[in-house]
């Protein structure tokens, strides 16, 4: 069985955060949202988990993050070419994130960009060309 990963993100407002990662292509299973908590899939092995603040803070008594403020992480989320990872940014964009937070890349082998999502957790959409890839010396 291949490994999955389930990150936990805290939220401000579920149903705005819903919309957001519907709208960038994840998928709402049902079985494990409520009104604290909704799990949005991108794959069989990649699970985001949003949570009400008071949610997050039954699993840490961590502060919780202003992310709009400092870096906490950013999570690279890989596409299937160039133009979705610029379909991904854009579509973040309109839809209540901010894109190109960071600079693009584009190394040839690879492409990313950047978006914030409401919450300004940061994402970056990539794709890589393994074929691409300059020799090792």
């Amino acid at each position: 069985m291949p490994k999955q990963i389930f990150i936990n993100l805290p939220v401000r407002d579920l149903p705005k955060a819903m919309a957001f990662y519907t709208a960038i292509g994840a998928v709402n299973n049902p079985q494990f949202t409520d009104e604290t908590a909704a799990c949005m899939v991108f794959s069989d092995t990649i699970f985001v988990m949003l949570l009400t603040h008071d949610k997050w803070r039954v699993f840490t008594q961590k502060p919780i993050t202003d992310t709009h403020a400092s870096g906490a992480l950013m999570l690279a989320l890989s596409c299937d070419d160039r133009a979705a990872v610029d379909t991904m940014a854009e579509t973040a964009s309109r839809h209540g994130g901010k894109a190109d937070v960071n600079p693009k890349q584009d190394l040839g082998f690879m492409y990313s960009r950047s978006f914030e999502d409401p919450d300004g957790h940061v994402w970056e959409p990539l794709f890589m060309d393994t074929a691409q890839l300059p020799p090792q010396s």
